[in-house]
């Protein structure tokens, strides 16, 4: 500190301050203070100095604390991510669009971070890469793993294009991959064109997949292995290679609400949705409100061929319901006879409920092994599926090989599992109705879609049919209207509602179609 400069006042024989000189002082030891902080900050990145708490910004014009050129872009980037983890004062980094950001080695993210950008903001992998195989874009920064991760709001280029050498789903490539890690939250993403999984997690804990976009990955949309409370909702994901959404052996899942479909080619993929087991428990997955079209293979594919006499049998209690599955399973191949709406076997006690089939190819709903794969021990018997208020119509036959094929539901496991089938509504099916199945209660009847070719299922109601927008009425009523299983709940369906759940996607929702006749209420059950 400067010693200030004291001048007597000749008046009053005082001493007083000379102002500009004080004034003076006082700016150099401002600057010098200036200075002195940008110095400690330098360490880190003098570029600090501008930034805001608690985000770091990342940039392709100079305008950001830490800079790109469009080349090993990796490198400022990881540099961002290290300083937010070893400084707990911020919290984010922010990728700033609109610009590429090239990478050529993996961006590592830690524990209480964000990751994020700028719709227009873009990470991309770098022309022939020739990274090892399971190495990914985005990893966590601990091989032990990290929590409270999220990765949120830009686009990924996996450059299948610039990496065309590699063959997709060889493990190349994933856009992400976390381990061992919990509170994972991925959404707002648009990832395309890559050789691997969209989202790739292995005994995690705790993961939100929620408003991606995923297109033509070479892989799975999402793929979790060994993990616990997952939740994927609102994506709308194209297959390449496999399937949408993955689990394998993970438990407390909720898939719902995504809108998967895939393109009629040989690299299109698998199922729709994937549920496999060969280890540990599985009994509390649900599959609800997704909308499944024109995939390569089945719309849904569950099986377990877990041959620990410990564990096989806690493969159990998938619900999936309130579904639209249309014009899935397009494969043409003559060894692929896995195709469908639903395809499943060993899994105990299966209801699907209240989902619609419009056109899928070889059956809505058939038990079956699939055929790439060896069971080494003998299948107990037991396996039950239950299959209640759903609607199957127009079941195409097989492209290839389509003899036996086109009915609304075919059991090939006849010996082991056990089809029950309750208030469903049967028309038009290529094939028939049951192979290795029957039903005193199903209808055989056109449901009357409002718009079948729109695939609007919404049933016609002559007192009130919800339009999207509107209720709006029609000149005759669906025979699926009030005929659905008698004990099922339809409480949330609207008044006058016949006292009974309704056939078809809209059973106990809120826009179900509503019901001209009264049915008195079974109190019994």
């Amino acid at each position: 500190m400067a010693v200030h400069k004291f001048l007597p006042n000749q008046k009053t024989n005082e001493f007083y301050f000379d102002r500009h000189h004080i004034i003076s002082v006082l700016r150099r030891e401002l600057v010098l203070l200036s200075l002195v902080s940008c110095l400690v900050l330098a360490s880190v990145h003098t570029a600090l100095c501008r930034s805001s708490v608690p985000v770091i910004y990342i940039a392709g014009d100079g305008s950001g604390d830490f800079n790109c050129n469009g080349k090993d872009d990796n490198v400022p980037i990881n540099k961002a991510l290290k300083f937010v983890v070893e400084n707990p004062a911020y919290t984010t980094v922010h990728l700033k669009g609109p610009f590429t950001y090239t990478i050529d080695d993996t961006l590592l993210i830690g524990s209480d971070t964000i990751l994020e950008g700028d719709s227009n903001a873009v990470i991309k992998l770098a022309d022939h890469a020739g990274w090892d195989t399971m190495k990914p874009l985005i990893q966590q920064m601990n091989c032990s793993g990290n929590n409270n991760i999220t990765i949120r709001g830009f686009e990924v280029n996996g450059n299948y294009v610039g990496n065309s050498e590699i063959k997709l789903g060889s493990g190349y490539y994933s856009i992400i991959y976390f381990k061992h890690s919990t509170n994972i939250t991925v959404y707002n993403m648009y990832m395309h064109d890559g050789m691997g999984d969209g989202l790739r997690t292995n005994q995690c804990k705790n993961v939100q997949f929620y408003n991606n976009t995923i297109y033509k990955l070479g892989h799975d949309g999402m793929f979790a292995i060994g993990c616990e409370n997952m939740e994927a909702w609102n994506n709308k994901i194209t297959c390449r290679t496999n399937s949408a959404l993955r689990i394998w052996n993970s438990n407390e899942v909720k898939l719902h609400n995504n809108i998967i479909d895939s393109f009629y080619h040989w690299s299109a993929g698998g199922p729709g949705i994937q549920i496999e087991k060969s280890s540990g428990i599985m009994d509390n997955i649900e599959v609800y409100d997704n909308t499944i079209h024109n995939t390569y293979g089945p719309g849904i594919w569950f099986f377990n061929y877990d041959t620990s006499l410990t564990t096989r049998d806690q493969g159990k209690n998938i619900h999936i319901h309130h579904n639209v599955f249309y014009n899935t399973g397009t494969n043409p191949h003559p060894i692929v006879t896995w195709v469908g709406g639903i395809v499943g076997s060993e899994f105990h006690d299966t209801l699907i409920e209240n989902n619609v089939f419009d056109g899928v190819y070889n059956a809505a709903i058939v038990l079956m092994n699939p055929n790439d794969y060896s069971f080494d021990y003998l299948p107990q018997e037991g396996y039950r599926t239950i299959v209640r208020n759903n609607i199957i119509v127009d079941t195409q036959k097989r492209t290839k090989n389509p003899s036996g094929t086109g009915y609304a539901v075919i059991n090939y496991l006849p010996e082991t599992h056990t089809i029950i089938l309750e208030n469903n509504c049967l028309y038009n099916n290529a094939g028939g109705n049951y192979i290795n199945a029957s039903s005193t209660t199903d209808i055989y009847a056109d449901p009357l879609f409002a718009d079948q070719k729109k695939h609007d299922y919404h049933l016609k109601s002559k007192v009130g049919r919800w339009d999207g927008n509107n209720w709006v009425t029609d000149n005759i009523s669906s025979p699926c209207i009030g005929a659905g299983y008698p004990f099922s709940d339809y409480s949330n369906e609207p008044e006058p509602n016949g006292n009974r759940i309704s056939i078809g996607p809209d059973g106990n929702t809120r826009y179900a179609s509503k019901s001209e006749f009264c049915i008195s209420k079974d109190t019994s059950h």
